[in-house]
């Protein structure tokens, strides 16, 4: 019963070791700072659209499609930085889609051409 209890509490020792490791490691805190760039797009979603930059909103979908792909290339792979990257690039393409409607459709043209509108 001894030896039992002593090779679980060395297994568990174990485990605890590894999850500070990876706790204090740059696999864990990089994709934990990379996390601001989707939480502000998400929450940019409520502010009107005249106010997203197009070619920022491209060069951030870029970025993250790059370092998604860098994530998943390292070793060992980061699957955090990965769903980190790829969900900025899903806020970041609804950005650029509201970017698009507002700039560049019908009711946005008309609107520009009306000289009363505001």
């Amino acid at each position: 019963m001894a030896v039992t209890v002593m090779l679980m509490w060395k297994a568990v020792d174990i485990k605890i070791k590894e999850f500070w490791d990876y706790i204090t490691s740059t696999h864990f805190w990089g994709p934990l700072a990379n996390w601001g760039l989707p939480l502000a797009a998400f929450k940019d979603m409520k502010a009107p659209p005249d106010i997203i930059s197009g070619l920022m909103t491209t060069a951030l979908i870029f970025y993250s499609m790059a370092f998604m792909r860098f994530a998943y290339h390292i070793q060992p792979q980061n699957y955090l930085l990965m769903v980190c990257h790829f969900s900025n690039v899903l806020a970041q393409s609804i950005q650029a889609s509201r970017y698009l409607n507002h700039h560049y459709s019908v009711g946005a043209k008309a609107k520009a051409a009306s000289p009363l509108a505001k």
